[in-house]
């Protein structure tokens, strides 16, 4: 049984698949505490509700989408194996949204990996990640950004995505950072220019 703090039918509002329909699983529990978090009420492991992989499943039914994110909190707290597997089974393609800071449970189609400075990702889930997400509040992100790129492989696809409350001012920053590193694109958080979960 996993913690679970929510569920969500919605549309992913980051990164490549921007626009999708998908069903969050938002997990309970998380020990990097980000000032920008979207849900800081997912931090404390031992609240939400204890949920098994075949009632997520039963639940996933009942809506009309082919795509299911794990995301938190911070998702890899967690032993993700069997409930991965039981989704996947049926038929889902899964998605994964970590930090990396614990080791990789489950089997996913996608992993986005948004590595943190206070716990930055074990070594061995960079080279797994489908993309990187890099979270620009202030001009050292760009620094850490470029850290991690060396890190994922050369298929990895590069997103800067800027923090909500700071866009503007680090709007003209990440312009220039993108036309002097052309790997990597913008990622807007489209959820909430549309007032959505």
């Amino acid at each position: 049984m996993i913690p679970i703090k929510e569920t969500f039918l919605s549309i992913q509002g980051e990164g490549y698949y921007v626009g999708q329909s998908s069903y969050f699983i938002r997990t309970q529990g998380c020990d990097i505490g980000c000032h920008w978090c979207d849900e800081p009420k997912s931090w404390q492991l031992n609240a939400g509700v204890k949920m098994t992989a075949s009632a997520l499943l039963r639940d996933i039914k009942k809506v009309n989408t082919n795509i299911v994110i794990f995301t938190g909190g911070e998702p890899l707290m967690h032993d993700l194996n069997s409930v991965s597997c039981a989704i996947k089974n049926a038929g889902y393609k899964l998605h994964l949204e970590t930090s990396g800071g614990y080791p990789l449970s489950g089997d996913w189609d996608w992993i986005t990996l948004s590595p943190k400075k206070v716990k930055p990702p074990l070594p061995e889930i960079y080279p797994l990640a489908s993309e990187l997400k890099i979270i620009i509040y202030n001009q050292d992100d760009f620094k850490w950004a470029l850290k991690q790129e060396e890190n994922v492989s050369k298929s990895c696809l590069l997103y800067l995505q800027p923090e909500w409350s700071n866009f503007q001012f680090m709007k003209p920053k990440i312009i220039d950072f993108i036309s002097k590193n052309t790997r990597w694109k913008l990622s807007l958080q489209m959820h909430k220019y549309l007032d959505i979960k």
